[in-house]
């Protein structure tokens, strides 16, 4: 069982989550602007919620986890931000309809029910709002960091599924067609990201394959061994990681469903 709050230190210290160009190009579809009021599902340690209330957006975020959702608080309080956080699944999320203008989904679409969650983002949305459904992910090339990293939790946790990816998810625009939202677009750009040795070991111990799923002391063992190959492959310097970020934005549009329905009954 995959559970994110055995990790709740290693992410909140070593996933800082998007990168400013991210918020820069949604900033382009107005999303992110002041007083915007705004759902983060899946929040976990409240990266992209951190980052949308510093906008002076109105925030909400929402995670099953209590551990991490526990840090998000702990770390708020140091920047005296003000986030309203519950505990609550995304398929379910026990909210008022209507109520958001923005929702926002980073890093965490892969572990929802897609169709079941966008029925709930679709109900919670006022008419024009916007969903967002992003990821930032490493991408494996042959010999790389990414790619010899996978190797190695692929051996201490034959289990893992989440290896290999390319960082682009079209599935994301079917599914939200097929749930009532329109104007669906996407976009993606390619970056590399530097990391010291001991923070790129920190962001694969907050990760699936690792701390959320093995035993402390198989955490150990393969973060000792990780270190190693690091060190032999790599030398000491500074780590170049290369990444995708990708989105999908769709828009709740009542006047278009209206018009669907109106055809419909000719």
């Amino acid at each position: 069982m995959i559970d994110f709050g055995k990790t709740a230190d290693d992410y909140i210290k070593h996933r800082a989550g998007f990168p400013d160009s991210f918020f820069e190009k949604l900033s382009e579809f107005k999303i992110g602007i002041r007083n915007q009021i705004l759902l983060d599902l899946g929040c976990g340690t409240g990266t992209l919620a951190k980052r949308f209330a510093r906008a002076n957006c109105i925030v909400t975020a929402l995670d099953i986890s209590e551990e991490m959702i526990s840090k998000a608080i702990e770390s708020d309080r140091l920047e005296n931000l003000s986030i309203v956080y519950k505990v609550a699944k995304a398929e379910s999320t026990r909210l008022d309809k209507e109520s958001f203008d923005v929702i926002t989904a980073g890093q965490c679409w892969h572990w929802f029910d897609s169709n079941e969650v966008m029925k709930e983002a679709f109900r919670l949305l006022k008419n024009k709002g916007r969903l967002v459904i992003a990821h930032f992910d490493w991408l494996p090339i042959k010999d790389n960091v990414p790619e010899l990293t996978e190797n190695l939790i692929l051996k201490h946790n034959p289990n893992w599924q989440l290896g290999g990816g390319n960082g682009l998810y079209p599935q994301w625009a079917i599914d939200a067609s097929n749930n009532g939202f329109h104007k669906i677009e996407s976009f993606s750009y390619d970056l590399n990201v530097s990391y010291s040795h001991s923070d790129w070991r920190g962001r694969v111990r907050a990760s699936a394959g690792i701390s959320a799923s093995l035993s402390e002391n198989a955490v150990d063992i393969f973060d000792r061994e990780h270190e190693i190959m690091l060190n032999e492959k790599f030398g000491a310097g500074l780590l170049s990681v290369p990444h995708r970020v990708f989105a999908v934005i769709a828009v709740k549009d009542n006047q278009s469903i209206s018009i669907i329905s109106s055809t419909a009954l000719k």
